[in-house]
């Protein structure tokens, strides 16, 4: 009984807090904006409004979201949360707010930029395409595109396969390999990082030509870019690195440049 009449004294609130910024805008009033604070210890974040629904993201005391929908669901509400994502959080776990748009204690909402999701990621994918520069050693420039996932094993460290071809007239070349990848600002929006890897590189030569030779090699890996972190968790990666492709007998060097999109989850 006592948990239905604190469910009854909530949802009044809310109801009441929602048409006092109706009545406000209706009278053409400062534009005034909803927004749920978050009043218990932590509460879930669900991609519905039900608890059968997946847990986006968890919530702590203190934590503000715009309310993006005013129908909610009984007693949950649609929230937009700071990397652009919606949620439906429990309309008893916050507090609801109207704050006016011009306030100077106004709330953050999501802009163009967004907190990066290392913190909270598990893994990642990025698909990234530039130069295969060889100039320095062989005289060529090729087209390059790869392939790279990421596990993340902490904000600061994560591990990345990938898997990149080079496109050239006389042939193509497979890049492969692995990398450990260092984030020296994980809750920057824009975010500098180095990678270290150690793979092969593989020439396959077309079969009308005698220019390349079909050849494995090592290829040690070397690299630093950025990550921008933009809405709805997705990434904007630039990148240079530099190889050192060596056999027993030689080594030579190559540098990739590249810039592309990724996701992290």
């Amino acid at each position: 009984m006592k948990r239905a009449s604190h469910r009854l004294v909530r949802l009044a609130s809310l109801v009441g807090m929602l048409l006092v910024l109706g009545s406000r805008l209706a009278r053409g009033a400062e534009r005034v904006d909803a927004f749920a604070r978050v009043v218990v210890e932590e509460t879930a974040l669900r991609s519905g409004p039900g608890v059968s629904h997946r847990v986006v993201y968890v919530a702590h005391r203190g934590e503000t979201f715009i309310v993006e929908s005013r129908k909610g669901s009984g007693f949950w509400l649609k929230v937009t949360m700071p990397d652009g994502r919606s949620g439906w959080v429990l309309g008893e776990t916050v507090q609801p707010i109207a704050v006016n748009a011009n306030a100077t204690d106004r709330p953050s909402t999501p802009g163009f930029f967004a907190p990066p999701p290392l913190a909270e990621a598990r893994g990642g994918l990025a698909i990234l395409g530039g130069v295969f520069d060889e100039t320095a050693s062989r005289g060529v420039r090729n087209g390059y595109l790869e392939l790279r996932p990421a596990f993340v094993l902490a904000p600061t460290l994560g591990f990345e396969p990938y898997v990149g071809m080079a496109l050239t007239e006389n042939g193509n070349q497979l890049l492969y390999g692995g990398a450990v990848a260092v984030h020296f600002a994980p809750d920057w929006p824009i975010e500098p990082y180095a990678t270290l890897g150690l793979g092969g590189l593989s020439t396959f030569p077309n079969v009308d030509q005698f220019i390349l030779q079909r050849e494995t090699v090592w290829a040690a890996r070397a690299g630093a870019g950025l990550l921008l972190a933009l809405r709805m968790r997705i990434l904007v990666r630039i990148e240079a690195s530099n190889l050192t492709l060596f056999t027993e007998d030689s080594y030579r060097n190559a540098q990739i440049y590249q810039g592309g999109l990724g996701v992290y989850f």
